[in-house]
């Protein structure tokens, strides 16, 4: 093996995954800290759990707008202004007093990142070539999971060291950070990116955007069948997520320091996952991945919605956790080999404002007929509800395999449909 040859060829993924990596820790470091912040200062859980809508809501508001501008202008460039734009509103929230005023700079870096993730996808594409995407993908779920368990345990030692607020400061650093380390990536340009300035989002832009969106999902179906059948699941994941702490608090009868173990255990499949999933990755096809990983993570999720102790909950979390990073590292590659990078950023930003919504609604609702019902009820009807999301994605998954690793920006170009212009 040339070694030298190999620094060469991924160098600038590795680059790219380090800088990944440091934001992941620092949105752990984030999320924990600003959760204790507002839960000192008012003592309400429910304004804590505010928090999280506030991400649903900033996507609504931010995706209807924001593929027309990721797609024109230079997405290396346009990741970094927002990492160090989020750096700067993140690093003045220790200085605020007003609940209201967080809840508007939450709102504000939670619609950065909700712009930052299709950059980012746009920008990932453009820079992996297609026979590295999945080994790229496998290593990038193995960095996630890194940043699930060192993001927290930072943050306890911080905690420990000072305050929430000297952890948010960090967190500040953190993003500041892989702002920098963006900025040592290639810009990728090329006549795709005719705009240099930031576009006028007129109505008409956007109509004729979102056309193109329509578009694309009226000519190739089976990849936003796919698309949505994942985003559905994930969905239900964030749904069931919701009511965790009081299924494993209600119906566990688990203490704080079990439930924080239980949690733990779930890092530990995760990482564990994403460690066979590299090694093993350019060995297992796009379909099997994209159509077994989610199939288990809903069987993991049964089995922890029909749990009576916390043995059988770790053994689900385990399992779900672990299915995961295959399912991950499957959708990603799906995603970078089956949307033209032309599109990339306004298909991902519509498709993500629909799931915003979805979110919301699946939220709420479980969370109603956890308050009518019960929480162990709610569980199993969720849980069952993502098996017969992820069984259609299993076997749309397999009846569409030929296609997978078939560019549809290759076959087909639609008189320049994909063209920015």
């Amino acid at each position: 093996m040339d070694i030298k040859k190999v620094f060469y060829t991924w160098k600038n993924p590795f680059l790219l995954l380090f800088g990944i990596g440091l934001s992941n820790i620092g949105d752990w470091i984030y999320l924990i800290a600003l959760n204790l912040i507002v839960l000192d200062m008012t003592g309400s859980p429910l304004a804590v759990a505010a928090l999280y809508i506030l991400k649903p809501l900033a996507t609504i508001f931010t995706n209807f707008w924001s593929g027309t501008i990721i797609d024109r202008l230079n997405q290396r460039d346009l990741m970094v202004r927002l990492d160090l734009v989020t750096a700067v509103l993140i690093f003045i929230l220790p200085s605020i007093s007003s609940l209201w005023l967080i809840y508007l700079v939450v709102f504000l870096i939670n619609m950065g990142s909700s712009v930052f993730e299709p950059t980012s996808m746009t920008y990932i594409t453009k820079l992996i070539p297609s026979e590295k995407r999945k080994r790229f993908n496998s290593l990038r779920s193995l960095i996630d999971s890194g940043g699930f368990l060192i993001g927290p345990a930072i943050a306890g030692l911080l905690f420990m060291l000072g305050t929430p607020y000297m952890a948010i400061y960090i967190n500040a650093l953190t993003f500041l950070g892989s702002g920098l380390i963006t900025l040592l990536l290639p810009q990728l340009d090329d006549s795709t990116w005719k705009q240099k300035s930031f576009p006028d989002l007129s109505f008409g832009l956007l109509k004729k955007d979102w056309n193109i969106v329509r578009i694309f999902t009226h000519n190739f179906p089976f990849v936003m069948v796919i698309y949505f059948l994942f985003s559905l699941m994930m969905v239900m994941a964030t749904a069931l997520d919701s009511l965790e702490a009081a299924f494993s608090k209600e119906v566990l009868q688990l203490s704080d320091s079990e439930y924080g173990f239980l949690v733990s255990i779930a890092g530990f499949g995760i990482a564990v996952g994403a460690v066979v999933n590299t090694l093993f990755a350019k060995k297992i096809s796009t379909s099997l991945l994209i159509g077994l990983g989610p199939l288990f993570v809903s069987v993991g999720y049964i089995v922890y919605a029909f749990s009576s102790s916390f043995e059988i909950a770790a053994l689900g979390f385990v399992v779900l956790s672990f299915s995961l990073a295959f399912a991950n590292t499957g959708f990603h590659t799906f995603y970078q080999n089956n949307i033209p990078v032309n599109v990339m950023g306004r298909v991902g930003s519509i498709y993500g404002l629909i799931e915003a919504f979805i979110i919301i609604v699946a939220t709420i609702s479980i969370g109603i007929a956890a308050q009518l019902l019960s929480v162990k009820l709610a569980v199993i009807i969720g849980s069952f509800l993502m098996l017969l999301v992820t069984g259609a994605l299993c076997l749309m998954s397999f009846y569409f395999e030929k296609k997978f690793d078939e560019p549809v920006y290759e076959t087909e170009t639609n008189e320049g449909l994909w063209e920015v212009n």
